[in-house]
């Protein structure tokens, strides 16, 4: 009988000790948060340069400032032989003017840039700039790279 008694006696012991006698951590650990939030943005910071306009060119340098714009626009791309390339889609020259019509949410005010190659033929670039001026897109714009100080 003097077995039971203890053994229950030490059993209710240990039960109000964990209610009462230990403190309870109410602290959040944010250390795997902030080690997901360090993951992310060196992705982010190595993937960003990647998303980029995918025609790759080598742009003429100018010393103009560049344009503020709101939101992302039409691309025209002709590349050193002379390929067009809607966004990162190539198109043949007769093509430019239906498939913009197409595309353009804004009609004929939605602003085209026209991004050519340095080494490709002033026709072509005037060609294309030509067709899209007569289909009446009034916001085409030429694109060149910031000149670098000699």
């Amino acid at each position: 009988m003097g077995m039971g008694g203890a053994g229950a006696g030490g059993w209710q012991s240990r039960r109000s000790r964990r209610r009462g006698g230990g403190a309870v951590m109410s602290e959040i650990n944010v250390t795997p948060m902030v080690d997901v939030m360090l993951v992310l943005l060196i992705i982010f910071m190595v993937a960003a340069p990647m998303l980029t306009v995918g025609v790759p060119l080598e742009l003429p340098q100018t010393e103009a400032k560049a344009v503020e714009q709101d939101k992302e626009p039409l691309v025209i791309s002709i590349n050193a032989k002379g390929q067009i390339f809607l966004q990162d889609t190539e198109i043949q020259v007769d093509e430019v003017v239906p498939k913009l019509q197409a595309i353009a949410k804004a009609g004929y005010d939605e602003r085209v840039f026209v991004r050519g190659d340095k080494t490709v033929d002033y026709g072509t670039v005037m060609k294309v700039m030509g067709r899209l001026s007569g289909a009446g897109f009034k916001r085409v714009a030429l694109v060149s790279d910031v000149e670098q100080g000699n």
